[in-house]
């Protein structure tokens, strides 16, 4: 039985409230569970200390015993000193897909072009001498 520390929901509509539980990894996430050991509440304020309650004790044994925290609780345990999460670094997903790089490749041609546009009339173009009427 592989186990999870993980969030259930609970709160009404539009008011969320969470309890962080050990369940096993094929329970539904609002279903059965083996023991609470702690609470988030996401509509304190992030100043708040009863924004997450964590029993530090059993989720000591949890973590001994062999569970697994989900991504956000381990940013909660890691915040109380109780795991240490490893920072995520995905440098691609800030760069612009395909399409937005052709979109900018396009319009720096056609500001290249726009200057090369520009600065071509202001040469004064060479008129052929006109021939003085001979006197």
């Amino acid at each position: 039985m592989s186990l999870k520390l993980r969030l259930a929901r609970g709160g009404a509509k539009k008011r969320p409230f969470y309890r962080i539980v050990v369940a096993d990894s094929r329970s539904p996430r609002d279903g059965r569970f083996i023991e609470i050991v702690g609470t988030y509440d996401p509509m304190l304020p992030k100043t708040d200390e009863n924004r997450v309650v964590i029993k530090t004790e059993r989720v000591q044994h949890w973590l001994g015993v062999g569970a697994t925290p989900t991504d956000r609780v381990l940013r909660f345990l890691d915040a109380a000193g109780l795991a240490k999460r490893k920072p995520r670094n995905n440098p691609n997903k800030a760069k612009p897909g395909e399409k937005a790089q052709e979109r900018a490749a396009a319009a720096e041609e056609a500001k290249v072009k726009a200057a090369e546009a520009a600065a071509a009339p202001a040469e004064p173009a060479e008129e052929p001498a006109a021939e003085a009427p001979a006197s």
